[in-house]
């Protein structure tokens, strides 16, 4: 399936209410799921397909990294603004899935928030260090460039399409996002959780591609060190977004974690 297919399937589930534009598909038990800096919707695009069939319901938002005010636009006011969609939708002992900044976001809302969460998701997540797209990132301008650090998120560069390449190229090239961009990725830093981890009780599933250059395998291992109720899976020749690269795999560990843990 295209990017653009994904898209106009994710368009059949979007929803904009107020301030919140989001997907949100299936019954059940509620999952949200929290999309990377560079992230769309459209990444969790067979995870929440997936889990939207096997009795979950499965919500999307978009998070407001580049219409936030540029001194909000930090890891502390996205955790905000997912506690207000939660409690605008009214749900209660919610799943977060994160992937990248989405988990760091995530770990945050848990830390201000430890009763509202039952349970936790990471795959490639931000919230300990990670590699950003170089000293020199992000060159505006410089497609080649954009091009190939976005497939060093991949163990397969054929998985960054020149749609999605466009995708990234579009973002850092308008200064308004470039900006935000820049504050977000400071913000992680400032905002290490692991004087934290130990304190989040939350049963957690991390999902890692051991070929991840962004977040390397050890930061996975440091998670699940510091986390105290922790589950590691490794996915093999796959990269820092295994939801996309590696989504039957990745949907088979998590649904089978979630059975473990009567979840």
């Amino acid at each position: 399936m295209s990017l653009s297919q994904i898209k106009l399937f994710m368009t059949e589930y979007l929803k904009k209410e107020g301030k919140f534009t989001y997907a949100e598909a299936g019954e059940g038990k509620p999952i949200i799921v929290l999309h990377g800096l560079m992230g769309a919707l459209s990444n969790f695009d067979a995870t929440f397909q997936y889990f939207s069939e096997k009795g979950y319901k499965v919500f999307i938002p978009e998070l407001p990294l580049y219409t936030l005010p540029l001194l909000k636009t930090n890891v502390k006011n996205l955790a905000n603004f997912l506690h207000e969609f939660i409690a605008y939708k009214n749900l209660k002992d919610v799943i977060l899935l994160g992937n990248s900044l989405g988990g760091h976001i995530a770990l945050y809302y848990i830390k201000q928030y430890p009763e509202e969460a039952a349970a936790l998701v990471l795959t490639g997540s931000s919230g300990l260090y990670e590699n950003s797209m170089g000293n020199n990132y992000p060159r505006r301008g410089d497609k080649d460039f954009v091009r190939n650090k976005t497939r060093d998120v991949f163990y397969d560069p054929n998985i960054a399409t020149d749609e999605l390449v466009d995708q990234v190229y579009e973002v850092i090239n308008d200064r308004n996002s470039l900006v935000r961009t820049l504050a977000i990725a400071k913000s992680a830093v400032r905002h290490n959780m692991a004087n934290d981890l130990p304190n989040l009780k939350q049963p957690t599933c991390l999902i890692w591609g051991k070929q991840d250059t962004v977040t390397p395998p050890e930061v996975a291992e440091d998670f699940h060190k510091l986390l105290p109720d922790s589950d590691l899976f490794w996915i093999d020749k796959c990269g820092h977004a295994a939801m996309m690269e590696t989504p039957e795999e990745f949907n088979e560990i998590l649904e089978n974690w979630f059975k473990s843990r009567n979840i």
